[in-house]
């Protein structure tokens, strides 16, 4: 049994450059705390082999998903959640004015950073 308090340093940079802080990992996935500084948007990518669930627990952003049948912009606010499917392109920035803060559950367990393709971004990457 593992019990882990959230961290106050960042555990990684991931590689579309929002702070990573790993939480729980379990044979089936793992569980991370995101975060997206104000008036940051990350680069788009798109995972090889991982799904993705998404919720939203402070800020406010945008998400752009696209895939071979669907292409948009959703608003994320605390108390949304969304998915990102394996293939799926996707970006996210903060338009808020505090932290853009998700819960990121991926299944099966995040790889390693080769797992994230870059893509030709939506918005502009800062």
């Amino acid at each position: 049994m593992d019990t882990i308090s959230l961290a106050s340093e960042l555990t990684v940079l991931a590689p579309d450059g929002s702070e990573i802080r790993e939480l729980i990992a379990v044979s089936g996935g793992s569980v991370v705390h995101c975060t997206l500084p104000s008036g940051v948007s990350s680069a788009a990518v798109a995972h090889r082999t991982v799904e993705e669930v998404w919720y939203c627990l402070q800020g406010r952003g945008q998400v752009w998903r696209k895939n071979e049948s669907a292409e948009s912009v959703v608003d994320v606010r605390p108390g949304v959640s969304l998915n990102i499917t394996v293939g799926t392109h996707f970006q996210f920035r903060n338009t808020g004015t505090e932290p853009l803060c998700i819960i990121i559950v991926t299944i099966p367990p995040w790889p390693g950073e080769a797992e994230a393709v870059r893509v030709n971004d939506y918005w502009d990457a800062r």
